[in-house]
């Protein structure tokens, strides 16, 4: 089965919840002689996933813009290896797979979960919309280039980091790269992280027989990252977050997740055997979320980030905006 349409999105009763932390996700779980790359893995839950993978045996991968941060950051950390990698810059994207492909290791966990927000407009070197780019088809090109090696682990796991936020905006395939529309840096992200949901659904659909499954994922509100350092000020006051002075308003603060019980649904779809015959399905607070086709409630996930023809439509317009064919086989 396939989860088109949200056909298998469902909770499954995990035993965990919003609260549960990266440790408790991951308990009893051996990960020895597993190789996981993950994306944006030296700060905010990124860097929370590597230390759960890395406790639990895996040799992980650490790809990075700004390689003598993430040395201060992974250090003491066991079992990580530092690449450099800019997601903005396909050529770099190129680079690094190759490396890894002569390495001719098997790709057990790609944790795409790098990622951008609250950005003004920026486009890349081909003229692409930076959230899009870095949240989305830098990890569509990085997957593609990886497929190699993730078919020879026989059971491996590709994660991406989405977002409630999906619940933005649609895939506006008319003008992805707001070309001819007023750009907002919410319907950017948004945008993107739908195509993130996308790409996922059918990303398994094409890899399962394989023996590689795809997860999206929600992280919910995290405090203590760094997704909102060029946000200005008034956006958070608009949005009710912050006071005129920018402090954390008290009940906002109160609601945010820890950075370990942010991660802990990524950890989770990473390693979890409850996940073993499912995939392609949206999680979030360490479960299967439920579908919600009201775009005015927070929480789940909307209806068209499952789509089976938008999903087949992306895949297509992700090949000839990368110049990549993905063809799974």
């Amino acid at each position: 089965m396939n989860n088109y349409q949200g056909a298998l999105q469902k909770p499954i009763n995990s035993g965990f919840n919003a609260k549960s932390t990266t440790e408790e996700v991951i308990k009893g779980i051996s990960l020895e002689g597993k190789i996981a790359i993950v994306t944006g893995g030296n700060s905010g839950i990124g860097l929370e996933t590597v230390k759960s993978l890395a406790k639990a045996g895996a040799k992980v991968i650490v790809p990075a813009r700004d390689i003598e941060k993430a040395k201060r950051n992974l250090d003491g950390i066991p079992n990580v290896e530092l690449e450099e990698l800019d997601l903005a810059n396909p050529n770099s994207i190129d680079t690094f797979a190759e490396k890894f492909l002569k390495s001719e290791r098997p790709l057990h966990l790609l944790i795409n979960n790098a990622g951008i927000m609250w950005v003004p407009l920026r486009r890349d070197s081909r003229g692409f919309e930076s959230q899009l780019t870095v949240n989305y088809l830098a990890h569509f090109q990085l997957t593609a280039r990886l497929w190699p090696a993730l078919k020879q682990a026989n059971g491996a796991r590709i994660v991406n980091v989405s977002s409630g936020g999906h619940q933005f905006s649609d895939f506006n395939f008319e003008d992805p790269n707001f070309l001819n529309r007023e750009y907002e840096t919410l319907l950017g992200y948004g945008q993107s992280k739908t195509a993130v949901n996308l790409f996922s659904l059918e990303l398994d659909n094409r890899a399962k027989e394989f023996n590689v499954r795809s997860y999206a994922l929600c992280p919910g509100a995290v405090g203590g990252t760094e997704l909102g350092r060029e946000a200005p000020l008034d956006l958070f006051q608009k949005l009710g977050y912050v006071d005129s002075e920018g402090n954390l308003l008290p009940e906002v603060k109160a609601s945010l997740k820890t950075i370990s019980q942010g991660a802990a649904t990524t950890v989770w779809c990473a390693t979890s055997p409850v996940l073993n015959n499912l995939g392609g399905v949206y999680c979030e607070n360490v479960d299967v979320a439920e579908l919600s086709s009201d775009v005015k409630i927070i929480g789940g996930i909307k209806t068209y980030s499952l789509d089976e023809s938008n999903a087949k439509r992306l895949w297509k317009l992700s090949e000839e905006m990368t110049g990549i064919p993905f063809d799974i086989n």
